[in-house]
């Protein structure tokens, strides 16, 4: 058990982590939420895709005030080490306490929106608190492409002010967000008839970091895809000769791929070339990743079998030049607001069958035509190819409101609390509150949350006493939101 205060926050995030949620998977999550408005004697409403509304009366006397609606989503990114045995769909996740930070063993946390989860549900128990009606709004699906709040009907919350609690820094207040695209790029292949009896071997790059491919964008984050292609090339600029059967890396669309692996067949006595060849691209992507991903690692695995039969040659260097073309990283940084990446594309997932190989890409931008032009390279990079290309779940950003009435009075709690200003800032990754603020016209809305790094990959970590003193914050703006109304 976490033995941290708030004592009742830290509750319900252990029993949420108790229940498998990876998207598309969280109607067990919601079944729980559902479970504990019962419990309570608390009306709920659950529409026909899963998300949960639970109705939370003010306290004494805030009865009547205007009802606000607390705001997260319900599912968690599966990531996990490759030597992790965790099961996403069956196994609780093992949390785990190193100094001042929560984390989870081998895997992702789920604190991406576990811990706003938590907050929100804590304010059924909490005597202490003081609010007005409240509205708790857990939505699912949100990483996959925010199909949840696609789907909310325009009369499933009554409020007019909402605070979504799935941002990751403490001391920010987010008024603004990026829209985003997913593009996929299908590349036919042609294989050799009969495979050569040659060793099988898998190249493996491994011990990066990942993490959000929104928020972490900029940093410059290995992407393992990249670097597997870029080392495949290289065998071929150094005359190795080899064939390609396979290849792997990624799996989330919007987070940056940690690990990548590609099988090969090659000759015994090129053993020795190849290792040598990795250990110096070893040394250089560790050079090039310096500060940032160091833990990089390339090596090879011996296999028994390399299943597909190897791509012709043609297909080989037709795929391998695709994948290099496809673009990665910040495309252009925001005029207004230093540091804020205004548009991105995420190479995020490599497959293969039988037929063809596919890239799985996505684009964001707080600028509508922007987005659209990311989608459109990235589709043409593939036409180029000769790959069918396609770009789909479209969605708008979150406009900042520096006049929001909810923002200022945000701002003010704050400060008396802390005697510190709050930042109001954007961020590059798609919030709900750009949904929500087409889906219910008016809606005046802020984000926040608690310190919480490498959201989407196995390091991710929550800070304890960042969750403390959210949870304090959202409480005291929530007994002046009541009172000022």
């Amino acid at each position: 058990m976490i033995r941290k205060e708030p004592a009742l926050v830290w509750r319900y995030f252990e029993q949420l982590s108790e229940i498998p949620r990876p998207s598309g998977h969280e109607k067990a999550a919601g079944d729980w939420v559902v479970k504990v408005a019962k419990e309570h004697g608390l009306q709920f409403k659950r529409d026909k895709v899963g998300n949960v509304v639970v109705l939370v009366p003010g306290t004494k006397s805030l009865e009547k005030c205007s009802p606000v609606v607390l705001q997260g989503h319900l599912d968690m990114v599966p990531e996990k080490n490759h030597d992790s045995r965790h099961d996403f769909l069956k196994d609780p996740l093992t949390l785990v306490v190193e100094g001042g930070w929560v984390k989870a063993k081998g895997t992702t946390l789920g604190a991406d929106n576990g811990i706003g989860i938590a907050m929100a549900m804590a304010l059924i128990d909490d005597r202490s608190a003081v609010h007005g009606p409240l509205e708790l709004l857990f939505t699912i699906d949100e990483e996959r492409g925010l199909k949840g709040a696609n789907s909310l009907s325009k009369d499933f919350i009554k409020g007019k002010r909402l605070i979504n609690v799935d941002t990751e820094e403490e001391g920010a207040i987010y008024i603004g967000c990026a829209g985003g695209t997913d593009t996929v790029l299908e590349l036919p292949v042609r294989r050799e008839k009969k495979s050569a009896s040659l060793p099988c071997l898998t190249v493996m790059v491994t011990g990066l970091r990942g993490g959000h491919s929104g928020s972490e964008i900029h940093e410059g984050r290995g992407n393992a895809n990249q670097l597997l292609v870029r080392a495949l090339l290289r065998f071929d600029n150094e005359g190795i000769k080899y064939g390609l059967h396979d290849m792997t890396g990624g799996s989330k669309r919007n987070a940056i791929p940690r690990e990548a692996f590609a099988k090969i067949s090659a000759k015994a006595s090129d053993l020795g070339k190849i290792k040598k060849l990795l250990g110096k691209l070893n040394a250089e992507f560790r050079f090039e990743l310096r500060g940032v991903d160091e833990k990089i690692a390339l090596e090879i695995r011996e296999e028994k079998s390399c299943g597909f039969p190897p791509l012709s040659e043609a297909s080989k260097n037709q795929v391998l030049r695709f994948f290099s073309a496809i673009p990665h990283g910040p495309l252009a940084f925001d005029r207004e607001i230093p540091g804020l990446v205004e548009t991105s594309a995420n190479f995020a997932i490599i497959q293969t069958s039988a037929r063809s190989v596919t890239a799985v890409t996505s684009q964001r931008s707080s600028i509508w035509s922007k987005l659209l032009y990311a989608a459109e390279t990235a589709r043409n990079v593939g036409l180029m190819a000769g790959a069918k290309a396609e770009s789909s779940g479209a969605y708008h950003g979150w406009t900042p409101n520096l006049s929001s009435a909810l923002l200022l009075q945000a701002r003010k709690t704050y400060k008396r609390m802390t005697g510190r200003d709050p930042e109001a800032k954007a961020i590059h990754a798609g919030l709900e509150c750009g949904i929500l603020g087409d889906r219910y016209p008016g809606m005046d809305m802020i984000s926040m949350g608690p310190d919480i790094r490498n959201a989407h990959s196995p390091d991710e970590m929550v800070s304890i006493v960042s969750v403390e003193r959210t949870y304090g914050f959202l409480k005291e703006l929530l007994k002046d939101l009541a009172r000022s109304k």
